[in-house]
Order: C-alpha cells, then sequence, then structure tokens
C-alpha cells in the first residue's frame, strides 16, 4: 500500500513539489492491483480517472478552454473514478476553480517545477518498483558468473556452504537465508537482500560471517536478476531425473524460471555443478539447445543405422 503522502517524502531527491490544497489527504491510498507504473500515473485523461493526473501545458490550456459547468462536470467524474491526486507541472499557475474544487473534496493538489513528460516518467518508474508484486523465499541468491542464481533446497543440504565455496571462487553473495524477490517488468524478477541481512552468511558451526569483511567489496552485490535457480536434493531423491529431455522450470510471481537440480552426495564438487549450469543456462539464453542437437544427432544416428546396406 502507497499514500500519496509517502510518493512525495520518497522522490524529494529528484521531484521538488508544493502542496496547493487538499494537504489533509496525504493518507490517500494509491491503488495498484497489480497495474504497471504506465497505469498509475499519465497525462490528463478522463477515460482512466483512477490514475494520477498530471497536468502539462498543453492540458492546462485545455482545462482553461472549457466553460466553468464543463470543468465541473470532468473534475467529478475524476473524483467519482477516484483519482488519488492531481499534479500541476513546469510550475504553471493553479486556476483558482481547481484549488477551490480539490480542497473541498480533499484531492491532493500538487505542484512542481518538473516539466510534465519528466515527471511522468520519474513517477513512472518509481511506482513500477515501488509497487512492484513481490514475495520472500528461503535460499541464497548468489551472482554467479554475471548470472543470478538461487540456490534452494531442504534445510541441512549445504547451502550455505556451496555459496561460501562459490565466494571464494570469486563470485559475489547478495543474500542469505531470506531473499526479497521484486516483478520489476513483465518477465523480470529482480532480487536482494533485507537490510537487517546485508552481507551476511550463516555458516552451521561458524555462525555468521561478514562476506564484505572477510572477502572484500566485491564479494557483494547489492542486487540481481534471477536467471537460474538451483534446486539441491537428497541423494535417492524420487524426484529426480538424472537426463531431463525437457528444460525444468519453477513458476515465480508468474513467471517461469529455468530450474536445475543437484543431488547432494559424498565426493561432488557441487560448486563445478553450479557453474557449469550457469554457463549451459548462458549458451541456452543465446539460443544454443546442447540436448536438443544430441537428439537430433541419435536421430540421424538411428536413421543411418536402420538403411539396408
Amino acid at each position: 500500500m502507497l499514500t500519496v503522502q509517502e510518493l512525495i517524502n520518497e522522490n524529494t531527491d529528484k521531484i521538488s513539489f508544493t502542496w496547493v490544497a487538499g494537504t489533509e489527504a496525504g493518507k490517500r491510498v494509491i491503488a495498484n492491483e497489480g497495474l504497471s507504473g504506465a497505469d498509475l500515473v499519465g497525462h490528463l485523461n478522463l477515460i482512466h480517472p483512477a490514475r494520477i493526473q498530471v497536468f502539462g501545458k498543453e492540458e492546462l490550456a485545455y482545462y482553461n478552454r472549457m466553460d466553468p459547468r464543463r470543468r465541473q462536470h470532468h473534475l467529478e467524474d475524476l473524483v467519482a473514478g477516484g483519482v488519488p491526486a492531481i499534479m500541476l507541472a513546469g510550475n504553471q499557475g493553479v486556476p483558482d476553480d481547481l484549488r477551490l474544487f480539490c480542497q473541498e473534496q480533499g484531492i491532493p493538489l500538487l505542484s512542481t517545477s518538473v516539466e510534465a513528460a519528466e515527471l511522468i516518467e520519474l513517477l513512472r518508474y518509481y511506482l513500477g518498483k515501488r509497487l512492484a508484486p513481490s514475495t520472500t523465499v528461503h535460499g541464497v541468491f548468489m551472482d554467479v558468473l554475471g548470472l543470478g542464481v538461487l540456490i534452494m533446497g531442504d534445510s541441512g543440504l549445504g547451502k550455505s556452504e556451496l555459496a561460501l565455496e562459490l565466494i571464494s571462487r570469486g563470485h559475489g553473495l547478495v543474500a542469505d537465508d531470506a531473499v526479497e524477490l521484486s516483478r520489476i517488468a513483465p518477465n523480470m524478477i529482480e532480487g536482494h537482500c533485507p537490510p537487517l541481512l546485508q552481507n551476511l552468511l550463516e555458516v552451521r558451526g561458524l555462525g555468521l560471517l561478514d562476506i564484505r569483511t572477510i572477502f572484500g567489496e566485491t564479494s557483494v552485490r547489492r542486487k540481481m536478476k534471477l536467471k537460474l535457480i538451483v534446486q539441491l536434493v537428497r541423494l535417492n531423491a524420487d524426484a529426480f531425473e538424472r537426463l531431463p529431455v525437457q528444460d525444468l522450470t519453477q513458476e515465480i510471481l508468474g513467471i517461469p524460471i529455468r530450474r536445475v537440480m543437484l543431488q547432494v552426495a559424498p565426493g561432488r564438487n557441487l560448486a563445478v555443478l553450479v557453474e557449469a549450469a550457469v554457463r549451459n543456462t548462458i549458451l541456452t539464453l543465446r539460443g544454443i539447445d546442447t540436448m536438443g542437437e544430441f537428439i537430433e544427432r541419435q536421430a540421424l544416428a538411428i536413421m543411418e543405422s536402420s538403411r539396408p546396406d
């Protein structure tokens, strides 16, 4: 949930707002209902009254050309549609009737020196990130060869030990134990660490390790895009498929994420296997399908062997 006052407070470094009317309505909620930032703010649009309405020079000129009764009618339509706030861009003068209406109806009316197009662009980016669908998952989130990798598995399988081995091999830690994931675009998920756990990795027998202090600045990352899930499973797990014909995926926040399953067994170098899985994923993202090529090669070999001499 986001209020108009929170939007103002969290953007003071980029946008200087001045309250014109409706200051008591600062707690008015900007309802998102899973919408993107582009649906939540835009130029004056009576067809979409529930978005933040921005008056640029053209919109204000259009408003001033209308007769008072028509202005009143359109403003009432905006209120009925649940307009969260009205903003005047480019340091424009505020029409008296607009100020009075917003004051009477408890609608936040704000003014800024930022031009309309830039204001909308800044707010759409902010709202898209601030109101993005999110979830918290249990695991370790790593940067491996520039790819965001989420290591998951039951407690006691060695996720943190694997993460420590990867860090010692030059890869980076994003988050341990609690990973906050947000859908920042229709097909993109970004993961980061809760502030309380930043730079920390819990390893059984050693306790909490400050990875940034031990390994240096390059051993941690602030955020990464999630591209691969590595699922650790116990030896002889029932659901384990040794040679999957089709790529495995796991849906997170409505987006299918590529997944590989690695069995945990004595003597296996899981760090090397994770690196290999990442390299293979990078090839797949580039359009190289190793399994598909093998199946084609196998089919060709069967055809050739079945031909009569």
